[in-house]
């Protein structure tokens, strides 16, 4: 498909430019150029579909760079309660009687909602199975993603079969809209010589199906909660002379193509560690704060070059995929917590919300920015909303003002998935209905097992 979108504010998200009453034109899935409406219509001719966007204010996709896709189907199922009891006595028991249909719908409900916001990539970790997983339903959505299997290390030969049937048939796959990684669960639940184990793994599976321009990449939480070298002492009976970074490069798995999620009980040589590795992180302020697992300290990490994104975490601990909720958050949080109005100023956030979120991904080379050579994942965002009047400053108002149901139109890959508000890959009412159904299944299984 050809497009041109013209006559809508363009935030390129390059080196701070806005175009004005600009245009972007759409050749095979890639952005071929980019400028003022007059000047690119000039330029070219018939031959391609117009999207009209005046009043309206054409971004990068976003990319939320910390989910577990597939829990959607447990939103709501146990909310206010501390991270371990929620994980160990609520979350952990039900998912023992997810099946693959069950990953697979929740991963459709969590793409749609996600495209519905203007969210173009995501970076998934849950359970892979091969019948039935969330790459498949990325794929059927037309969501891009980069989809991992994750890893304990109470079942660690099933994990290395999973991974290895993962990458076989999805790394590059759908357009190459999908990619994998390998994902260690948490320093917590991954014993140190599996955790070496895994990036032996990640180098492998990199030499068959990865290259320098698409890698294989490393997915894992780390520092969630103050009490995680209590929890690595108590099942590895490792004890912790550093922080967490510090104990994970001392076992040498960190490297540019790590993104470790949450990264809030950091010591100051953590911090240290991940400039120096080049460790990305995926911030998580809803998830955490409802967890009160604590704050991230995100102005410290930045003032030290670290490269940080944003992520929604899990549906079941947001409760939602909602990326103008986390930049929102990200900012204002920070601030308050500082006592400084100045930290995490909105064009900052959107630049976590987009091509810092490629970056933390090792996709920038294709996404996270409007710029010729570029693949086309954009949102249009409606701005004719009482909310959005009047407009003095459109990036601000996409942080602090605007929410997922004022994206109007959404491509990705050079592919119109959402127009109008109407998904074009999917039946949004079908996939509700499909979730519905799979939830009372997936409680019946478990009632049966308690009795």
């Amino acid at each position: 498909m050809n497009i041109i979108i013209h006559d809508g504010t363009i935030i390129t998200m390059r080196d701070g430019e806005i175009i004005r009453e600009g245009a972007v034109v759409i050749e095979n899935g890639t952005i071929i150029d980019v400028g003022k409406t007059r000047e690119i219509l000039r330029r070219h001719g018939d031959g391609y579909e117009k999207v009209n966007a005046k009043g309206k204010v054409v971004i990068p996709g976003l990319v939320n760079t910390h989910q577990h896709a597939a829990m959607s189907l447990l939103r709501g199922y146990a909310d206010d309660l501390p991270l371990r009891e929620w994980l160990e006595k609520w979350i952990w028991p039900i998912e023992e009687h997810m099946t693959a249909n069950d990953i697979y719908v929740g991963a459709l409900l969590t793409a749609v909602e996600s495209i519905m916001g203007g969210t173009t990539t995501v970076n998934t970790m849950y359970h892979y199975m091969p019948e039935e997983n969330e790459a498949k339903a990325f794929a059927d959505a037309g969501l891009r993603g980069v989809v991992g299997h994750v890893c304990f290390s109470w079942r660690k030969e099933d994990d290395k079969k999973m991974l290895e049937n993962l990458a076989k048939n999805w790394h590059g796959k759908s357009g190459g809209l999908i990619r994998v990684s390998v994902d260690p669960h948490a320093p917590y639940t991954v014993d140190p010589e599996y955790m070496k184990e895994l990036k032996v793994v990640c180098a492998e599976l990199n030499e068959k199906y990865g290259s320098k321009e698409a890698p294989v990449i490393w997915h894992i939480h780390v520092a969630e909660t103050s009490d995680e070298p209590d929890k690595i002492k108590k099942a590895f009976n490792v004890d912790l002379k550093g922080g967490i970074m510090d104990y994970l490069d001392s076992l040498s798995v960190l490297d540019e193509h790590v993104i470790a999620a949450h990264c809030v009980a950091l010591k100051e040589k953590d911090i240290t560690v991940m400039r120096d590795k080049q460790v990305k992180v995926s911030h998580n302020p809803i998830s955490n704060l409802k967890l009160a697992s604590g704050v991230s300290p995100v102005p410290k990490m930045l003032e030290q070059d670290v490269t940080v994104s944003l992520g929604t975490d899990s549906p079941c601990s947001n409760n939602s995929a909602d990326m103008f909720e986390v930049m929102k958050t990200a900012a204002i949080l920070h601030k308050g917590v500082n006592r400084n109005p100045t930290l995490m100023n909105a064009q900052q956030v959107l630049r976590m919300a987009t091509l810092g979120g490629a970056e933390a991904l090792s996709w920038n080379n294709c996404i996270g920015s409007i710029e010729v050579g570029k693949k086309a994942d954009i949102a249009i965002v409606n701005f004719a909303k009482p909310h959005l009047c009047p407009v003095y400053n459109e990036v601000s108002h996409l942080v602090y003002a605007a929410n997922a149901a004022d994206v109007e139109t959404v491509i990705i890959n050079g592919e119109m998935v959402m127009e109008n508000r109407q998904l074009n890959t999917l039946n949004v009412e079908e996939v509700m209905e499909m979730a519905e159904k799979a939830k009372s299944r997936l409680l019946e299984r478990l009632e049966r097992n308690v009795k």
